[in-house]
């Protein structure tokens, strides 16, 4: 690593537990700082505007494949470096995949040097990105802000200097707004700024999730707390221990839960299903930002809107 110049790391993306480990030694002895994850899902929780990385991730995975995942990155920051590891058959696929933003290819069974050789070079590109950002942030030119939040009418600057002065704080907040404003890129923003923006930004569509799931992923479950709960898992409050969690629609949640959510927002605490032992998110400053969006017409819907009061800010 050149003296004085922003570290960037490189996140590996693979399901197959010995290719990933292989790919994550190979880095290492190149001199690279490395993070990996077994899926996309769980290397969307490491991502961020300004995250000073690369991604190195297989094309063909359970659940979100690799160019689900690229472009759920690209949403996030378009400059972030994706790398696809791809097998024989879907070469023509990569290739496609390049046109529409992927900075590189490589196809299995590849040589190490072969594979750092790649990584250095986005490694290359997206430390000149950052400095880049940095040097027009220094110039007074737009900052990472206002790239993610364009406009110069009086609402949006608002809506910027009101992001700027809550993101440092720790605090509960809650974002308001009609389907498709831009609530999540808010939401992102507000982590982005905070001092948990190192840590995982965990989202959760409490829409999307099955009723009789929600609580054992919101919250865990212990080993035979039900029909097939084989071992004990940690749940979303728990796997974003130091960061934020996103509550995207929490008036889908059933009364019970929303009671049950009510105590970790106030109390920093969650109780795995099937167990009487309390886990602590934190200590006495807030540890998880509870960040919920809602639209303005079910805004009111959640405890019969007699629990907004415990967002300490609110964005509209």
């Amino acid at each position: 690593m050149t003296a004085g110049r922003p570290p960037v790391h490189v996140l590996v993306v693979d399901d197959d537990v010995d290719l990933r480990a292989s790919t994550v030694q190979a880095l290492d002895l190149a001199g690279h700082q490395v993070q990996d994850a077994a899926s996309a899902e769980r290397a969307l929780d490491y991502v961020s505007f300004g995250f000073p990385g690369v991604m190195l991730t297989d094309i063909r995975m359970p659940g979100m494949d690799g160019l689900t995942l690229m472009s759920r990155v690209h949403e996030i920051d378009r400059e972030i470096p994706v790398i696809l590891m791809t097998g024989h058959g879907d070469v023509q696929l990569a290739v496609r995949a390049m046109r529409e933003g992927a900075h590189d290819f490589i196809e299995k069974p590849f040589s190490a040097s072969q594979m750092t050789e790649l990584v250095a070079r986005a490694v290359d590109f997206r430390r000149l990105v950052l400095e880049n950002r940095v040097l027009r942030a220094a110039a007074g030119q737009a900052d990472d802000l206002e790239q993610r939040l364009i406009g110069r009418s009086k609402a949006m600057i608002d809506l910027r200097r009101r992001l700027r002065t809550i993101g440092p704080a720790e605090t509960d907040v809650l974002i308001v707004g009609e389907t498709g404003s831009g609530k999540e890129v808010v939401a992102r923003a507000l982590h982005d700024l905070s001092p948990r923006a190192r840590h995982p930004l965990v989202v959760i569509d409490c829409a999307a999730i099955p009723p009789q799931l929600m609580e054992s992923e919101l919250f865990g479950h212990e080993q035979g707390a039900f029909a097939g709960a084989m071992r004990a898992r940690a749940g979303k409050f728990e796997h974003a221990r130091g960061g934020t969690v996103l509550l995207d629609d929490i008036a889908a949640l059933p009364p019970p839960l929303q009671g049950k959510l009510l105590r970790v927002i106030e109390d920093r605490v969650v109780s795995r299903l099937g167990s009487n032992e309390e886990h602590r998110l934190g200590g006495s400053a807030p540890i998880c930002s509870i960040v919920s969006m809602w639209s303005r017409s079910r805004c009111l819907r959640w405890r019969s809107g007699a629990r907004i009061s415990r967002c300490s800010s609110c964005v509209f």
